[in-house]
């Protein structure tokens, strides 16, 4: 049958249209689920050989029209972070600054990122050259005791004494004990100033120090910052004291394990640097603290991981940041120790346990 012209049908090429303007419609708004991510190519991708230019060719006309920066494979990891945190770093970068000075329940040291073998022949020097003299040491106890200071007018300035000395002035010896620190690779120096009495050429053992007064303590912080600054002056001049490199090796801090689980973590310290220790893991560790109590001993922690956190969809409802007592920390004492111990509370059943913990823990404690 004819048909004739103007009365044709469009109803067919017009249906053909809205339908590919539709698919063209879904096509752009699914582009990112039909088109691979290559986001990451960039960083994992391998470099080729350079261009082999034909001899004789003028390398200065040829240079990249996009130069491309170097990615080291240590910085790749920025580009896409995981959730978990970074473990602080083992090597001579633990600390911020290399000489601290440190106060804690009436106690002060300087804190040294340095082994005790290195430090051992620069602190002789310090005390030499400071007018305090070395009369008698010990390398494997980490200990120098200086000549009387009553005797030398510098001696006496450091250790501020007064400058009018009768006959009934006491005997005094500035004493200085160099020990590892908590931290691996660092060393702690302390020092403290004695009455010798008639013990002037006898090392005094260490054990018999007592608690220093509000005023001994402020001498004790001068003497430790003095002694920073000279140390700093001498950090090209390092030599090493094979005398003094066996100085209590021993860490102060272990992990304890029974079937590759850890079950503690055992502190050498007394009870008060223990709990600021554990303070300080916790914070650098980035692991919550919902509750504390120090007289009792426990710190009530939130270890979720990030997606735990993540509340999703529900977050619009609520705080999904508010910490949660996951697990609780006690710290117990025993004879010359403290002994630090997780349980996962009952009603938590994520993906860490308290095992976990105490692992991640102690790569921030030693």
């Amino acid at each position: 049958m004819s048909v004739l012209s103007g009365t044709r049908n469009d109803l067919l090429p017009k249906s053909r249209t809205l339908v590919t303007g539709m698919l063209l419609t879904s096509v752009a708004l699914s582009g990112c689920g039909l088109m691979d991510d290559r986001s990451e190519q960039y960083v994992s991708a391998q470099e080729l050989p350079p261009l082999q230019l034909p001899e004789g060719a003028d390398s200065s006309r040829i240079s990249q029209t996009m130069p491309i920066r170097d990615v080291s494979v240590a910085d790749a990891s920025k580009f896409y972070p995981s959730d978990l945190p970074e473990p602080p770093d083992m090597t001579s970068e633990i600390l911020e600054e290399n000489y601290v000075v440190e106060e804690l329940d009436g106690r002060a040291w300087l804190l040294v990122n340095d082994v005790p073998g290195r430090l051992w022949p620069a602190t002789n020097a310090y005390m030499i050259d400071r007018g305090l003299g070395v009369s008698v040491d010990d390398p494997q106890q980490g200990l120098l005791q200086s000549e009387l200071l009553n005797f030398s007018k510098r001696a006496r300035e450091l250790a501020e004494l007064s400058d009018d000395a009768g006959a009934d002035e006491a005997r005094l010896v500035l004493q200085v004990r160099m020990i590892p620190g908590v931290r691996r690779k660092t060393t702690e120096i302390q020092v403290r100033r004695l009455e010798a009495g008639s013990e002037a050429g006898t090392l005094i053992p260490w054990s018999q120090a007592a608690a220093p007064s509000d005023e001994e303590l402020a001498v004790q912080k001068r003497v430790l910052a003095d002694m920073a600054d000279f140390l700093k002056g001498r950090d090209e001049q390092k030599s090493f004291s094979r005398a003094a490199s066996g100085i209590v090796s021993e860490p102060r801090v272990k992990l304890v394990s029974e079937g590759e689980q850890a079950v503690a973590i055992r502190m050498d310290l007394d009870y008060g640097r223990s709990w600021a220790e554990m303070r300080r893991a916790l914070s650098e560790a980035g692991v919550d603290v919902v509750d504390l109590n120090r007289s009792d001993g426990w710190f009530h922690v939130d270890f979720r991981t990030e997606d735990e956190r993540d509340s999703g969809w529900f977050g619009w409802f609520g705080d999904s940041s508010e910490p949660e007592h996951t697990h609780t920390l006690r710290l117990d004492e025993a004879p010359e120790v403290v002994v630090v111990t997780a349980a996962q509370e009952a009603n938590f059943d994520g993906e860490r346990d308290a095992a976990d913990l105490l692992g991640q823990l102690f790569e921030y404690l030693y």
